[in-house]
C-alpha cells in the first residue's frame, strides 16, 4: 500500500492531482491511498507517514517550502513533488532535498514520468528499510543505521549507530526474514550487522565503537567466514 498526501490550498487542483493518480495507479493495478490537506498546517498536524507528498507552494504560512523545511527537521523522509507555477523555485527545491518538480497546469506526460521514476525509487528502497508496528502506528528505520538487533522476553530491541534504541513485540526469527545479507545471527539472542563488526575474539563479536555482543561457539566460524565473504562484496 503506497500513501500519498496533497497539500493545495486550490480545491480544483488537488481533484485533478489526484484524478491523474487514480488514473495513473489504476494502469499499475497497486494498492494505494490519498490523503488532501488544504494547508501546509494541516498537512504537519497529521501523524501519517507519506511514501509521497505532492506540495504546493504558494500558500498562506507555512507555504509549501516551509512546509517541507518544517517536515525535513522532523526526520521525515517523504519523496516531496513540489507543484507550483513559479519556475524560480526550482533552486530552493533542492535545499530540501524535493524529489521532483511540476508546474502548473499539469502535463499529464510529465506526471507520468515522475511517478515512473517516484515508484521505481519506493521500490528499490523498500529493500533498505524495516518497518516496524509500535502501537496504533508503524516507525520506519533504515537498515543501515542498524548496530545489532537483541531480543529480550517478547521485545526486540534495534540499537542504532546514532546511540538510540527502537523497541517493539516481535520475533527475532522473524526479523532475520526482513533483514538483507548484511546481518548475520551470532547468538539466539542477536543479529548483528556486518558493517559495523571489527572483529571476533574470546567467544565475543566486537563491534567498532566498542560494544562487545556474544558469539555462540558452534557459530564463530561461520562469523568469520560470513565477515571475509561481506568484506570481499564491499570491496574492503
Amino acid at each position: 500500500m503506497i500513501k500519498f498526501a496533497i497539500c493545495d490550498d486550490e480545491p480544483q487542483m488537488a481533484r485533478e492531482i489526484a484524478d491523474q493518480l487514480a488514473s495513473y495507479m489504476k494502469e499499475t493495478a497497486g494498492g494505494y491511498s490519498v490523503e488532501c490537506f488544504s494547508s501546509g498546517y494541516a498537512l504537519l498536524k497529521s501523524s501519517e507517514e507519506f511514501d509521497v507528498i505532492f506540495l504546493d507552494i504558494q500558500m498562506e504560512r507555512p507555504d509549501g517550502m516551509e512546509t517541507a523545511r518544517l517536515l525535513r527537521q522532523r526526520d521525515n523522509h517523504s519523496l516531496l513533488v513540489f507543484v507550483t507555477v513559479l519556475k524560480e523555485c526550482v533552486f530552493d527545491a533542492f535545499q530540501v532535498e524535493a524529489y521532483d518538480y511540476l508546474l502548473k497546469p499539469l502535463d499529464s506526460a510529465r506526471f507520468r514520468q515522475t511517478m515512473d521514476r517516484a515508484l521505481g525509487w519506493l521500490e528499490r528502497d523498500a529493500a533498505k528499510n524495516l518497518v516496524i508496528q509500535r502501537g496504533s502506528g508503524c516507525q520506519v528505520v533504515l537498515l543501515s543505521d542498524l548496530m545489532y538487533c537483541e531480543v529480550l522476553g517478547r521485545k526486540i530491541y534495534l540499537h542504532k549507530n546514532d546511540g538510540r534504541v527502537v523497541d517493539y513485540y516481535d520475533r527475532l526469527e522473524e526479523l532475520e526474514q526482513r533483514v538483507d545479507s548484511r546481518f548475520f545471527k551470532c547468538h539466539r539472542s542477536y543479529l548483528v550487522n556486518l558493517d559495523y563488526v571489527s572483529g571476533c575474539q574470546g567467544g565475543q563479536v566486537l563491534l567498532q565503537r566498542g560494544e562487545r555482543l556474544p558469539v555462540s561457539r558452534l557459530r564463530e566460524r561461520e562469523l568469520t567466514q560470513a565477515l571475509l565473504r561481506h568484506m570481499k562484496e564491499r570491496g574492503a
